[in-house]
């Protein structure tokens, strides 16, 4: 079931011994991690104000300071998670040819993705294969994933909801009107990003996913124990430590510039699993093509952009260098 790295990318394990005398420590896993601030949102349903504004404050700060936080109580139980992760797991253990060449899931030409095309070295490789699903797509699911199709389109509404909330809580401060991520973030634009990452052979030498920003409003996260997630912070790579209760949000490169630089699109990774595979869910809350992402503090660090000219820059970056540039290509 495990896309063929090794046979895809002979090339670039040829070189792999000579890679290894530069070693990165922080792609060993170890077993301390950093705990991200944790945010009960229950609080924000109590009728007392005070206990109400204590939160949002936590929320604000957690994203200045760190770009990541966890919540708890956050309105998707529990065994709907686990749920959706059984389902997640059987999709990806179909054979590899299934996957890649039968569209296992019948999603839309190019939703199972692994590895990377444009890879000219190791540390270039991601070690994983994702199934790409945006909202529209899942009525498209077959029937004999008829558990998954349900199971995501529940995650999808209630993480929707939350993304929402959280990004009108986080632009209460921004001048940013109250109806914006409303009428510019309609369910259907928005998109899910189900993980698997194999065991790695070569997880010294490779990332299961490569140092990026996330191209979105917001993320939200849901991951297993296993590990793997770190963030860069404070000029050093930290481990983050999973908590089995909470879901990670993290700010994408859209708020960064809405909020000029008030809150980070931090750069993350993903350290691919030594022995036993691990999975995560991404809720990507984005708006639509047309919309306008500029800040309403001034003087404003970014030029005016489209959703849709922001995309296109990030392929144009990727052809020309194989690295995404992101919100920078927009300073003024």
């Amino acid at each position: 079931m495990d896309p063929p790295f090794q046979e895809k990318y002979k090339s670039l394990f040829k070189d792999y011994t000579m890679v290894s005398n530069d070693k990165d420590d922080t792609l060993m896993n170890s077993s301390d991690g950093w705990e991200l601030p944790l945010i009960d949102l229950q609080r924000l349903t109590l009728k007392d104000p005070v206990i109400r504004e204590k939160c949002v404050e936590e929320i604000r700060q957690a994203a200045s300071e760190w770009g990541f936080f966890q919540v708890i109580n956050h309105g998707i139980p529990q065994e709907m998670l686990k749920s959706l992760q059984n389902e997640q797991r059987k999709a990806f253990h179909h054979p590899f040819s299934k996957k890649d060449e039968d569209n296992v899931l019948n999603l839309s030409a190019n939703s199972y993705r692994w590895g990377n095309p444009r890879a000219t070295c190791l540390r270039q490789l991601a070690w994983s294969e994702a199934f790409h699903v945006p909202l529209t797509d899942i009525s498209r699911i077959c029937d004999e994933h008829k558990t998954l199709s349900a199971s995501i389109e529940d995650f999808a509404a209630t993480a929707n909801t939350l993304a929402q909330g959280m990004a009108e809580i986080l632009a209460e401060n921004l001048g940013v009107s109250s109806t914006f991520f409303q009428e510019n973030c309609p369910e259907e634009t928005s998109y899910l990003r189900m993980n698997r990452y194999p065991p790695c052979p070569f997880s010294s030498e490779v990332f299961g996913l490569v140092p990026h920003t996330d191209s979105s409003f917001l993320t939200v996260v849901n991951q297993d124990q296993i590990g793997g997630l770190q963030l860069w912070k404070n000029g050093r790579w930290i481990n983050v430590k999973p908590n089995p209760e909470a879901l990670v949000i993290n700010i994408g490169d859209l708020f960064q510039a809405l909020s000029n630089d008030v809150y980070k699109s931090i750069k993350h990774r993903v350290l691919a699993p030594q022995q036993v595979e691990r999975l995560s869910l991404a809720f990507f809350y984005c708006p639509t093509y047309e919309t306008v992402i500029k800040s309403c503090i001034k003087p404003s660090m970014y030029r005016e952009f489209t959703f849709r000219e922001f995309l296109m820059q990030i392929q144009r970056d990727l052809k020309a260098t194989g690295d995404k540039v992101g919100v920078s290509r927009f300073l003024l």
